[in-house]
């Protein structure tokens, strides 16, 4: 197994985030699971991540679903911060799943992306 360190945010009913959780297992990978919508996300943790991606609440807005409708979420004047504020809220929200590599951090979505995640 490699030893370069590898955490995935990981929704186990979301089947693009199983199918990249199991690729990165049979790539002989261990990485360190993280299913947050057991452990939920903070606004430092979110904000750190998206920084890191170079991508603003609103780009990893996860949309499919009616919640983020519901909640006012996709019209065009809502701010980043209330964004955030609800994906604290709601973890659902947050497009799935996000893996933190040695190489930086990624929306690993489509699953086909892993594979140039990991090169």
């Amino acid at each position: 197994m490699s030893e370069a360190p590898i955490t995935i945010f990981h929704n186990p009913g979301c089947g693009t985030s199983r199918t990249v959780l199991e690729a990165l297992r049979e790539a002989g990978r261990a990485p360190q699971v993280v299913e947050y919508l057991k452990a939920g996300w903070t606004q430092a943790q979110l904000t750190d991540l998206f920084k890191r991606m170079a991508v603003k609440p609103r780009d990893m807005l996860r949309t499919k679903g009616a919640l983020a409708e519901e909640l006012g979420l996709t019209a065009p004047g809502v701010t980043d911060a209330a964004i955030l504020k609800a994906m604290v809220a709601h973890p659902v929200l947050v497009e799935r799943p996000i893996l933190v590599t040695p190489k930086g951090v990624f929306l690993a979505r489509p699953a086909s992306r892993l594979e140039a995640i990991l090169a």
